[in-house]
């Protein structure tokens, strides 16, 4: 009995620091948003005045409006290729063609984040010689790398979904008169609409997070927010960015709230259908 008392507690008291870990950070920079002054070691008194000052910052503005128009674009790519293309790994028959595909898919989640940005640096580069150009590395270069970064983690995500339905909904849909195309948005996509939502929150953060491969890729004329961020690291962080971060960490909070609520009602949904 006392064995599985010390057993429990060693559990809680464990999994209670690896929290304190993850999470002691977050709420230093939350509790220091709303600092009056600029210390980050002692706190003068409650104040809005770095959210206000945060919406005074134009640049800041115009580096989180890069991010979001980045993050929201890359995460839409994304899911609509690595969902076509985690049903077309689904349907392969042949089990060593299949692995080899889960193989290659899965090289860019090993492949370090540098490598990874130097690589494609090179290849962008290497394009635009080719076809003449001064230099390429802009929006769309950025687009591209965080599509290949992504979609993984989607074709990952979607992938358990297909898995999970009965492979002889479709041949019922078709044999009801639907084409395969119809058979495929009417029936397959809304069964695997969770796991489709959660790919694109998952594609839409680590595009939002990204900065080591978004900084060899990204030129001078399109500048995303940790770029941005870094770039004041060479002099000081101003604690208008500490406000930033704290909405940036609630809004991707609360997304994570809604599609971990969107998969628990379509696994009560499908409970229900096969009761």
């Amino acid at each position: 009995m006392k064995a599985s008392r010390r057993s429990k507690a060693f559990r809680v008291g464990y999994t209670a620091l690896i929290l304190l870990f993850l999470y002691a950070p977050m709420a230093v920079m939350l509790f220091f948003s709303f600092n009056e002054s600029r210390s980050t070691a002692q706190f003068t008194g409650f104040s809005l005045h770095w959210y206000a000052e945060l919406f005074r910052n134009s640049a800041a503005q115009n580096a989180l409006k890069n991010t979001l128009l980045l993050a929201l674009s890359a995460a839409a790519v994304s899911v609509v290729v690595g969902t076509l293309s985690a049903v077309g790994i689904d349907r392969t028959r042949r089990k060593w063609l299949k692995s080899s595909i889960l193989s290659v898919t899965n090289l860019p989640l090993m492949n370090p984040d540098i490598v990874t940005g130097i690589s494609m640096m090179l290849l962008f580069v290497f394009a635009a010689r080719l076809i003449g150009a001064r230099t390429m590395l802009g929006f769309p270069t950025l687009l591209i790398a965080h599509v290949t970064f992504c979609l993984p983690y989607v074709i990952l995500s979607v992938l358990p979904k297909l898995r999970q339905i009965d492979p002889h909904l479709a041949e019922a849909a078709m044999d009801l008169g639907c084409s395969q195309a119809q058979a495929f948005f009417r029936v397959e996509l809304p069964s695997i609409a969770s796991g489709v939502v959660s790919a694109f929150l998952m594609a839409f953060t680590l595009s939002l997070d990204d900065f080591v491969i978004s900084y060899f890729v990204s030129g001078t004329g399109f500048q995303t927010l940790p770029i941005y961020i870094y770039s004041m690291t060479k002099k000081r962080v101003t604690p208008d960015m500490y406000a930033l971060s704290t909405l940036i960490f609630i809004a991707v909070f609360l997304l994570l709230l809604l599609s971990n609520l969107v998969q628990a009602r379509s696994e009560k949904k499908m409970r229900g259908a096969r009761n």
